[in-house]
């Protein structure tokens, strides 16, 4: 039996859907974007917040506040994911994408609670809300520069598989969601009903932690090595299978690291093939996995067909 190791290669002839270098860039300018939107957010909510006084204005300045610390920990942590592997870390260094998952979800988690307090505080101590319509304004104005991020992230996270950018997308997708709110708690506070200002901050408190549970989650998958999704485990499946020479496959394991699907198996091929047509074989297989996954990293382990009977 032959084990060929067919790691760290991408699709020949250009085929690949998408270079490295291309993906890095991309990478990078995402977490760049991230950073420039939450400080120019948090500058847009201080102005929001001190002309109102409104509570959930403040939950969603301290939320951008988190986001700015989550995204420089993301911007430091995809750097580090994109150095190539090395002697020491012969898989590379994409498991750091989930560690900044994980801390993200720490400043997710803190900035929820704190917000908790200030708005029971608030509701035991009322106060009135001033200067609604610029309040408004800004809150629009978040609305739209988060959307606009959110655009890029996804589709940087649809080439990529990113954990970290999809963490990062996650609570700024709940950003989006929570704007949205604070805007109508304007409106009904103006209307004559401030009551509803700090409960549509303990509700938006909620879907933080919320958020912040399902980063958790994904990360310690990612850290623990779960399985991949079963869609994607038979469609390598298929791939092996639809070789002529290949007689069967087995012993399947599969994990994600940061945006590489690390995959290995048994591929059953005839006993009396020579050497260098097995190995062939499996590059074929591999060129083939690379084109339907541009970021996997393959090892194929040969077995005779039928086995030996001992």
């Amino acid at each position: 039996m032959q084990e060929v190791p067919v790691s760290e290669k991408k699709a020949a002839s250009g085929k690949a859907k998408q270079q490295p270098g291309d993906t890095d860039r991309l990478l990078k300018l995402t977490t760049y974007a991230s950073v420039a939107t939450a400080v120019i957010l948090i500058v847009a909510k201080v102005f929001a917040w001190g002309a109102s006084g409104s509570l959930s204005v403040l939950a969603s300045l301290i939320d951008s506040i988190m986001d700015a610390a989550a995204s420089i920990i993301n911007l430091v942590a995809v750097r580090y994911a994109l150095i190539p592997a090395d002697d020491d870390h012969k898989f590379g260094h994409g498991k750091a994408e989930a560690l900044a998952g994980l801390g993200q979800a720490m400043f997710i988690t803190g900035s929820a609670i704190f917000l908790l307090f200030h708005s029971v505080d608030r509701m035991l101590h009322p106060r009135e809300i001033e200067q609604v319509s610029i309040a408004v304004g800004i809150m629009c104005f978040s609305i739209a520069a988060t959307a606009i991020l959110l655009m890029l992230q996804r589709y940087t996270v649809k080439r990529t598989q990113s954990v970290a950018i999809k963490a990062d997308s996650l609570h700024y997708a709940a950003d989006l969601f929570t704007n949205v709110g604070i805007v109508l708690a304007l409106m009904l506070a103006q209307a004559g009903w401030p009551g509803i200002d700090p409960i549509f901050a303990i509700l938006i408190a909620f879907y933080v932690l919320y958020s912040a549970w399902s980063i958790v989650v994904e990360s310690v998958n990612d850290l623990l090595d779960k399985e991949l999704p079963e869609s994607v485990q038979q469609a390598i499946v298929e791939v092996v299978e639809s070789h002529k020479d290949v007689r069967g496959v087995h012993d399947l394991r599969t994990r994600q690291s940061g945006r590489n699907k690390i995959v290995q198996f048994h591929m059953e091929i005839d006993r009396d093939l020579p050497l260098w047509q097995a190995h062939d074989v499996a590059e074929k297989i591999e060129q083939e996995l690379l084109l339907e996954f541009p970021e996997v990293d393959v090892i194929i382990h040969q077995d005779p067909y039928p086995p030996q009977v001992v």
